[in-house]
């Protein structure tokens, strides 16, 4: 053998002991193995009980020792030893930190472990040792154990193989959500926070009423976490957000007040802090900023905490210091304030899951409802062998003198045993045969029957005890029909989880200790804001202000109008728009860029006030402006964003239409709604169903109209197509509008620069159109007959005879009037005076809004200079509209044929596409 001991494994024919491994798999494997050891075993709580293994095996320890809440102490050292011996070998102290966690009333929420002895303070001491200390278990804790033996739950082998230990405790309350979790396993991690008994266990009893119950209705029980030091919640989004996901963050702050001193000078007292923030740690810190001039105003920080005072860590200030500035300071530089984050990973059927507010609850009420059901089998079982037993004493009993009899007739207790089975007894007593059924009481006695009786002492013969047995066999089958009747249904097992969750809840459930305090992102603010139509308006340098609509008013056609805006001599109103304080508003400017705003953002000013920068509102460029304005009232409905539309026009007559969906997430940077091309403007912005027709105008006085099918929905980038002709180089298109021809209400309303105007309809009584359907593209017809005296067309609506009519001048003038009181024309007519502008003023735009939504709102007349009645009539011939029944522009023949040389049926030849994707920004 010595000359043997060189040679390798293969010459000495031990090669069939080794097995090729490659290391990669092998590495794998065994890291995987590891990971999921960590994770499961050690690192991450169950959902159902809410305990990591070693918090499991104290507690299981802890009760086989009988170390209760109503005995005596026992040594900390003791239940490590058990712990550590039997149940958990990963050393003493990781064991007694956990038992030192479970004691300390600044740790846990509901403390599940009694301890006498230092175990450590919130000012960072560390526990006195385990020899010192001595431990038992709470009343709380008990009813994690309670019904264990019975059962409940699932029992597997320890780690040397020689004990059972249970997998899981039968818990009566939802320990994961009382107390929370912190761990860090292979890959993931948790940290779950505690939360309030009273509202924990309300939240179970609602999910018990209603099992479809949605997570809001639970978050208004379950509102927020509970720190047992108490302190503040500083907003909910992120409490929020960890309910419905499982996954957010909670902002915590320490509460204090300010008090004075005689000699005037204030302090500031802090009676709480946050959750697992150090005391002395907070006052060095504090120290340290007043120190280090971070925080002005700190004379000196001192801890004065005491047992029987509280918590108290005074910060005394100098005397300039302004008290409240100080405390905002404290909360952003010091611990005073601290965030953490909620991560609810936990062990569900035997795999990691982050879990939301009611996948804890239902989780926790699922494994309840499978104790139920295995305590009452057990129970019944057990319950059944005693019915057996009691039911042989009764046949005993009814046949007393023959039972005695054999006995003394046999040589020993095996044979008597034999002859008892064999001499077929039965019951005689009717009450219990009824109680039976005839088949179960014409059963005879069996071994176990007849071994009982044989060992009945003869005390039991006595007639009182026999009453007794009689006694309890009525009601032992009481209690079994009970036991059936809970396993058959399941509303009645939920009826038993509701009334032990009530009893819970009665002896343990308690106030909270932290404070909900909502900030500005908490509360919805369209909730505070009054739903009112306002008057939105934009001047030509970009002040925009909103104004409620009852401060315009109503005045009769050919007034002078009353003062709008208070503007700069270079500056005018050029947009007036009519929304209501809840819309969503899109700013479209030049340049093809969207922003959002809500209305309630825009700055509220009187009628006569400027307004406000619109650049201090949404990030737009220096050199850009915003030329059209939609509000949107379901930006966040999606079925809504879905099914419309935002059709885009320039100046030049290029016209585009994109799905809403597409603007239906606002950025503060705004994006490209439209690719402009050199020389252009983005004028006119709308929001359409998709089903209508479309009708551009230009200054000239033409306008055209086409269905809105004829322009293809195109992404945000896109160029878009040709809506209408713009042949003059001083020529542009000055709006657009949607029209429905079934819509009899409606007519088109146009303004001219000098305050004329008219009303024409879309299709006149005949039922011929007025303005006839065409291609996009073409050159149009004339709308109003352009004159020096009227000047060039400036506005396009459409509006019915229950809307008015609101006009601003550059000059800041504003006219509202009712457009009731506007002439219907045709289409080659100039239309009637509006207004009566002043020397060298003009019309810079106009807007309509319907007066229903003022019913409140007087008519104003007469109460102003100038507010008489102008009336058009034929006999005044300056005023008179200029009726021209066949005079139209060029290329429009009077026979209203579509099929005309300048409106082409074919889209290839009359509808070119330019169409070209740009780079979002």
């Amino acid at each position: 053998m010595e000359e043997n001991k060189d040679l390798l494994p293969e010459e000495t024919g031990d090669h069939d002991r080794i097995i090729p491994v490659n290391i990669e798999t092998e590495m794998k494997t065994a890291y995987i193995d590891y990971s999921m050891s960590v994770i499961v075993g050690r690192a991450l709580p169950d959902v159902r009980d809410g305990f990591k293994p070693v918090h499991r095996r104290v507690l299981y320890a802890m009760n086989e020792l009988s170390n209760h809440s109503n005995k005596p102490y026992k040594k900390s050292a003791r239940i490590v030893g058990e712990v550590m011996g039997k149940y958990h070998p990963h050393g003493d102290s990781s064991i007694y930190f956990t038992v030192v966690r479970m004691a300390q009333d600044f740790t846990m929420r509901y403390t599940l472990v009694d301890g006498q002895g230092n175990f450590g303070t919130q000012d960072g001491d560390s526990p006195a040792a385990m020899r010192y200390t001595e431990i038992r278990l709470s009343k709380l804790a008990e009813t994690m154990l309670e019904d264990i033996e019975k059962d409940t739950v699932d029992f597997h082998l320890n780690f040397d193989d020689s004990l059972q230990e249970p997998g899981v405790l039968p818990t009566r309350i939802p320990q994961l959500l009382l107390n929370g979790s912190s761990g860090i396993a292979v890959g993931m991690a948790t940290n779950m926070m505690p939360h309030n008994l009273t509202e924990v266990i309300d939240g179970c009893l609602a999910y018990v009423a209603d099992r479809e119950i949605v997570i809001e209705d639970l978050m208004k029980i379950v509102k927020a976490p509970d720190f047992p030091t108490g302190g503040i919640i500083f907003g909910m989004d992120g409490v929020r957000q960890a309910m419905m996901t499982g996954r957010g963050r909670v902002m915590v702050r320490g509460k204090c007040h300010v008090e004075t001193k005689e000699s005037g000078r204030e302090k500031i007292v802090i009676t709480e802090v946050p959750y697992q923030v150090s005391l002395d740690g907070l006052t060095d810190k504090i120290g340290q900023l007043a120190t280090n001039k971070v925080i002005d105003g700190i004379a000196y920080v001192n801890n004065e905490t005491s047992k029987r005072g509280g918590i108290r860590i005074v910060v005394e200030l100098k005397r300039d210091a302004v008290a409240n500035v100080v405390i905002n300071q404290l909360y952003k530089y010091s611990e005073l304030q601290t965030s953490f984050g909620i991560n609810n990973v936990a062990i569900s059927k035997g795999r990691p899951r982050t879990l939301n507010l009611r996948q804890l609850i239902s989780e926790f009420i699922e494994f309840r409802m499978d104790v139920v059901i295995r305590r009452s089998k057990f129970e019944l079982k057990k319950a059944q062998e005693k019915e057996h037993l009691l039911r042989g004493y009764l046949i005993a009993l009814d046949n007393l003198d023959e039972v005695i009899r054999i006995i003394r007739e046999s040589p020993n207790p095996a044979v008597a045993k034999e002859n008892l089975v064999s001499a077929q007894l039965k019951l005689k007593n009717s009450q219990i045969i009824q109680l039976l059924g005839e088949v179960t009481a014409n059963e005879f006695l069996d071994e176990i029957q007849a071994q009982a009786i044989l060992e009945m002492r003869l005390q039991r013969l006595t007639g009182m005890e026999r009453d007794k047995i009689q006694a309890d066999y009525n009601e032992l089958m009481e209690f079994i029909g009970k036991l059936k009747h809970l396993l058959a249904n399941e509303d009645a097992r939920y009826e038993v989880i509701k009334e032990e969750l009530i009893e819970v809840k009665t002896k343990f459930g308690d106030e909270r200790k932290s404070l909900i305090e909502y900030n500005a992102n908490d509360i919805s603010i369209e909730d505070l804001i009054e739903q009112e139509d306002v008057v939105i308006t934009i001047s030509h340098l970009g002040y925009i202000k909103r104004t409620s609509a009852t401060e315009y008013r109503q005045q009769r056609r050919g007034g002078r109008g009353g003062k709008g805006a208070a503007t700069r001599n270079e500056d005018y109103v050029e947009h007036l728009f009519v929304a209501s304080t809840h819309d969503t508003m899109m700013f479209f400017t030049e340049k093809g860029r969207v922003f959002w705003l809500k209305v309630y953002e825009i700055p509220e000013g009187e009628k006569n006030t400027k307004g406000r920068a619109i650049q201090n509102l949404i990030q737009i460029p220096g050199d850009d402006k915003v030329r059209a304005i939609i509000n949107v009232k379901k930006l966040t409905d999606e079925e809504y964003v879905n099914n419309h539309f935002v059709v885009l026009c320039t100046k030049k007559g290029i016209i585009k239409k994109t799905a809403l969906k597409d603007f239906s997430r606002p950025r503060a940077t705004g994006v490209n709604a439209i690719t402009i091309n050199d020389g252009d403007e983005l004028i006119e912005a709308m929001l359409t169903d998709g089903n209508s027709e479309v009708m551009l105008a230009i200054k000239s006085g033409r306008a055209i109209r086409f269905p809105e099918s004829k322009v293809r929905p195109t992404g945000r980038g896109a160029i878009g197509v040709a809506g209408i002709e713009v042949d003059a180089s001083d020529d542009e298109v000055i709006g657009m509008i949607h029209v429905d021809k079934e819509d009899t209400d409606h007519t088109v309303l146009v303004v001219s620069e000098k305050g004329y105007g008219k009303r024409t309809r879309i299709v006149d009584e005949m039922g011929e159109d007025v303005y006839r359907v065409t291609n996009r593209g073409g050159k149009g017809v004339k709308t109003i007959n352009v004159t020096e005296k009227t000047g060039k067309l400036v506005g396009i609506l459409n509006v019915t005879e229950k809307h008015d009519l609101i006009i601003t001048c550059k000059s800041g003038i504003t006219l509202r009037t009712d457009v009731a009181a506007i002439k219907e024309a045709g289409r080659n007519t100039q239309g009637v005076i509006l207004i009566r502008l002043d020397e060298g003023d003009e019309i810079a735009a106009i807007s309509k809004i319907d007066e229903q939504q003022m019913e409140d709102e007087q008519a104003v007349a007469e109460d102003v200079e100038g507010t008489e009645i102008t009336t058009i009539t034929a006999d005044n011939t300056e005023d008179a509209p200029q009726e021209a029944n066949t005079d139209s522009v060029e290329g429009d023949s009077a026979d209203n044929n579509p099929q005309d040389n300048n409106n082409t049926d074919g889209d290839d030849q009359s509808t070119p596409e330019i169409e070209g994707e740009g780079e979002e920004q």
